[in-house]
């Protein structure tokens, strides 16, 4: 019978989201990858018990993630069920919608039945009563923002999402989206966008609308689906991502020359006496509307390496200016 650690509190540091009452870890642990049917259960079972012994409260899913598709609510589901049931208060645990989930034209997107049923399949999958934050996981083109932001407000009346947060959206669609939202009466707790050292994007004006509505950010991707990892520092492992069939991260010029700035990166990195995961982590930590990053990982030890990211969150300016100088050269 499993029994969380006695002191899964004394070391990991919680940061409050935005302008609400809701603190999370510094490191949240996503089950994109490694925790859906394909792979073994064993293993997901160990990195999210681990987690939780770390002091990770914070559990990131969608209705999508798998493969196939769902798979990992169900396996989070099992291990809630088996294990963490009776830790439940101690849990945030958020799930999303908005990819392609099932066939026929409101298995994706943003409408209201779309995004309610989706919901409803998701607290099947994991046995839950409510998520603690249900995502509208990207913005759609062609339903309302009003429609989606309804239906997110809904799921929040029923008592089948505590709060309710956006991912994908860039700065305009989300001060209209956080907007629309604070007019009906619900605060948008939270935005998920992809923001690491070698991608900006939320630097264009995404970070100053969520300080502005008091909205609280957690980059996905930090470390750049691990090219800021160290893994690719010596070449290409076989068992890693890029020399396999990912869609997501393929070998050609611009993983290359990312690979090329990882390493004077790591340079940087080995100064401070972190890794340049743990660099990595703290650089996008040291900004005071990131309530917490992201983790992927496929073994324990990856999570309690990125868990000590916390531990130095302090950049000089010129080491700012240097680790610019390279991401961004």
């Amino acid at each position: 019978m499993y029994q969380a650690h006695s002191r899964r509190y004394d070391t990991m540091q919680y940061r409050r989201v935005g302008k609400s009452g809701i603190k999370l870890p510094s490191v949240s642990l996503g089950l994109w990858h490694n925790f859906g049917g394909v792979t073994l259960f064993e293993n997901s079972r160990e990195m999210v018990l681990g987690a939780f012994d770390l002091g990770i409260t914070h559990f990131d899913l969608a209705n999508n993630y798998g493969p196939p598709p769902g798979s990992a609510e169900e396996n989070f589901g099992r291990i809630l069920r088996n294990e963490l049931s009776s830790y439940r208060d101690e849990l945030i645990i958020s799930t999303k919608s908005g990819y392609h989930m099932w066939e026929g034209p409101y298995g994706e997107w943003g409408s209201r039945k779309q995004l309610l049923a989706s919901l409803d399949q998701s607290l099947r999958r994991m046995g839950l009563e409510y998520v603690d934050i249900f995502y509208h996981h990207r913005p759609d083109p062609d339903t309302p923002l009003e429609e989606t932001m309804g239906a997110l407000a809904h799921a929040v009346r029923s008592g089948k999402a505590l709060y309710v947060g956006l991912s994908n959206y860039n700065a305009e669609q989300a001060d209209r989206a956080i907007g629309i939202l604070k007019d009906m009466g619900i605060h948008c707790l939270i935005h998920q966008p992809r923001y690491n050292m070698l991608d900006r994007r939320p630097e264009k004006g995404l970070y100053d609308v969520l300080e502005k509505h008091g909205v609280g950010a957690i980059p996905f991707s930090p470390l750049a689906q691990g090219v800021l990892t160290g893994r690719y520092l010596n070449g290409i492992p076989e068992d890693s991502r890029v020399a396999g069939s990912s869609v997501f991260l393929k070998r050609d010029e611009r993983f290359d020359a990312s690979v090329e700035k990882s390493r004077k990166l790591n340079d940087i990195a080995q100064r401070r006496g972190q890794s340049l995961a743990q660099m990595a982590l703290a650089w996008l930590l040291r900004k005071p509307t990131t309530a917490s990053v992201i983790i992927g990982a496929s073994k324990l030890a990856q999570i309690q390496e990125c868990a000590q990211a916390q531990n130095n969150l302090v950049f000089s300016k010129e080491e700012l200016a240097d680790i610019d100088a390279i991401a961004l050269g």
